[in-house]
Formats: C-alpha cells, sequence, structure tokens
C-alpha cells in the first residue's frame, strides 16, 4: 500500500487544518488506518486510529476533543480534522495501515507513507 500525506502548513495558535491520506490498491476499505505525529527530538506518537469502516475511532489523550479522524472508502482516503491548534501540535504527521482492521493498536501499523508538516504558531 502507497500513502500520501498532504495538507500541512503554517498555523496560528487557535487554527484548524484538515490532513489528508490518499491509499493505493484495492482493499483499503478492509484496513484500519492511523495518523501519527513526531516532532523534533521525540518518538514517533499515536494520536488518531479508526476502524475499517469507520465504525470506531481511538484518539490519544493529547489531542482528544480537538481532532477527528475519518475517511471516505470510495476515496481511499482519510482524514484528520485538527482544530483548536497548539504550539506544540507542530511536528510531521503520517498516516499508516493495519491490516487487522481495527485501527487501535499502535503497534500493529505499518506501511508509513510520506508525512505532511504541520506548524503552529504562537
Amino acid at each position: 500500500v502507497q500513502l500520501q500525506a498532504s495538507g500541512g502548513g503554517l498555523v496560528q495558535a487557535g487554527g484548524s487544518l484538515r490532513l489528508s491520506c490518499a491509499a493505493s490498491g484495492r482493499t483499503f476499505n478492509t484496513y484500519g488506518m492511523g495518523w501519527f505525529r513526531q516532532a523534533p527530538g521525540k518518538e514517533r506518537e499515536f494520536i488518531a486510529g479508526i476502524n475499517w469502516n469507520g465504525g470506531s475511532t481511538y484518539y490519544a489523550d493529547s489531542v482528544k476533543g480537538r481532532f477527528t479522524i475519518s475517511r471516505d472508502n470510495a476515496k481511499n482516503t482519510v482524514y484528520l480534522q485538527m482544530n483548536s491548534l497548539k504550539p506544540e501540535d507542530t511536528a510531521v504527521y503520517y498516516c499508516a495501515v493495519d491490516r487487522t482492521g481495527y485501527g487501535n493498536n499502535r503497534y500493529l501499523f505499518h506501511d508509513w507513507g510520506q508525512g505532511t508538516l504541520v506548524t503552529v504558531s504562537s
């Protein structure tokens, strides 16, 4: 599976961005999907996951209530709506695939795509 994340950019604190991740292949609708981020000097962090049909979503405490993950299986795309952004959200954001379909176990994700940089200014 090839993944291409997009939608990053520079935004002021309190602002919003929507990230997209387009996936290749015919079996996207069987995969769980997730968003991760990696800030400079820090480990990659799982922030959101969604199961194969979009019926279940999961969030890290650091983004709960501010970020929303969703998917459109007809478009082979997963989204991350980010609201109330904070400077500490600054990172490269990646999407990844969970072939189990559940999207809730950060250790089961792989097929990392190229990330997209989000910079939040104070």
